[in-house]
């Protein structure tokens, strides 16, 4: 805050007139802010609108921070402009409030911070419509936090006051789906990845990563449900050890908890190079790709990585001498082997065969076959507001803010009062030279007309 009797600062902030004298266009008080950058009086932006605790909170998240607006959606439009629209890996949260105000800066933050994880919408809560949210989400009253995970999942609410901290360490405990989705930005954190290393740690040389591909669908979805209750199962060893007559099956529980294995899905039409990489068989084309045919069928495999601690803590760097040496130092660093699940989908079943799986893997010598794996693709465009270095949104509110200034200028030039003489003694050299031109012109006219008769006369 700045009082007035600051005259050199006051001076410094204020605007000027073409006469030179200082002055705040809308009056006081006035705010202004210098975003990121900006070092002078030139680039600060001016708030121009009412001074409302809304108005100029939206203005200082969205011109001075450059966060993004989390929208409000009425019970008919949530659905198909928000729901439906959302990417299907990320977590949906949903705001409802009473009051109808905007999101607080800490919680566009959020929304900026979490972009790749969740999605964020507002709801304006009307005591009509509880019967619609009690049903749909489960929620009684407002202010509350929806978090939508994944399909057929019930919705986790929490009712009363947002508070920021709390908000953050929420959202960062929900942040991913009970089962996750394998993608470019969470392969090497799910520790599928063979340029990476298991969850459990870089001293782990073998661990393994359980994968459900298809394509989005019911049939996907039942499947996804059955993989939930698979890593329910495995996280509860007490009930697996009542629910499983086979004790050998506790070895994926085990792996499960010690961060040795991975449960996730993949999306088999957007990522379907990395989809037939390992589900390399005749009827892929039913799990990986666009869709071909009316009925999708999801499948399970199972990818195992063993790292060489002596390749690992000893790399010769030399160039290749031939297209084979070449081929050869493009491998991905860890070993992977894949078997693919071919039986019924019931849970204590597809827990046996990981099961026999792990164990397998553990104690016999197989192979170290290295190979170059697909890249995952991005499945999210760059959001609009993180591009360049302000934001295309930056971007345009300062195209839009360089011509109001502009406007500003011209009504302020208008108003001098030494804009009406320079105007009329403008006008006086205009058409003083207008009449001195053709002044000029006529004498040459004049003076061409005596030549030509006497011309005549000869």
């Amino acid at each position: 805050m700045v009082e007035l009797g600051e005259v050199q600062v006051a001076a410094y902030l204020s605007e000027r007139k073409p006469m030179g004298r200082f002055f705040f266009r809308n009056g006081l008080p006035s705010v202004v802010a210098f975003p990121s950058g900006c070092k002078t009086s030139d680039c600060l932006t001016r708030f121009e609108g009412e001074l409302s605790v809304d108005a100029v909170i939206d203005w200082f998240a969205m011109a001075v921070l450059n966060l993004p607006r989390i929208f409000y959606y009425s019970k008919e439009s949530l659905g198909p402009r928000f729901l439906a629209k959302s990417s299907p890996h990320k977590v949906k949260v949903i705001f409802f409030s009473k009051t109808g105000e905007r999101a607080t800066p800490a919680i566009r933050q959020a929304a900026r911070d979490y972009w790749n994880y969740a999605t964020f919408a507002c709801v304006l809560w009307r005591e009509e419509e509880f019967s619609v949210w009690w049903n749909t989400f489960g929620v009684e009253s407002a202010p509350a936090v929806v978090f939508l995970k994944d399909p057929g999942l019930k919705p986790l609410v929490y009712h009363g006051s947002v508070n920021d901290s709390w908000f953050l360490d929420v959202l960062e405990q929900n942040k991913q789906q009970e089962l996750p989705q394998l993608r470019s930005l969470t392969s090497e954190e799910l520790g599928c990845d063979a340029r990476g290393y298991s969850r459990a740690g870089r001293d782990t040389l073998t661990w393994y990563c359980a994968i459900l591909a298809g394509r989005l669908g019911p049939e996907l979805d039942s499947m996804r449900e059955t993989m939930r209750r698979v890593q329910e199962t495995l996280s509860k060893s007490s009930e697996l050890k009542a629910a499983s007559e086979d004790e050998h099956s506790i070895t994926a529980a085990v792996a499960l908890k010690s961060k040795r294995l991975t449960l996730s899905w993949l999306d088999g039409e957007t990522q379907k190079n990395y989809c037939f990489f390992y589900l390399n068989i005749e009827s892929s084309y039913e799990t990986c790709g666009p869709r071909r045919v009316p009925t999708d069928v999801p499948r399970l495999f199972i990818i195992r990585y063993e790292r060489n601690a002596t390749e690992d803590t000893f790399k010769v760097d030399k160039k290749a001498k031939s297209i084979w040496e070449f081929h050869q130092q493009e491998v991905d660093p860890a070993a992977q082997l894949s078997v693919t699940y071919n039986v019924s989908a019931e849970v204590s079943r597809i827990i046996q065969w990981m099961s026999n799986i792990i164990e397998d893997g553990d104690s016999r010598k197989l192979p170290f076959y290295r190979v170059k794996t697909p890249e995952l693709v991005p499945e999210d465009a760059e959001p609009f507001w993180s591009r360049g270095p302000q934001g295309l949104l930056s971007k345009s509110m300062g195209t839009k803010q360089k011509i109001q200034r502009t406007i500003i200028r011209i009504y302020d030039y208008l108003g001098d009062p030494r804009i009406g003489p320079a105007l009329l003694l403008g006008a006086l050299m205009s058409f003083g030279s207008i009449w001195l031109m053709r002044t000029q012109q006529n004498r040459s006219v004049q003076s061409s007309q005596p030549s030509q008769a006497d011309n005549g006369v000869g």
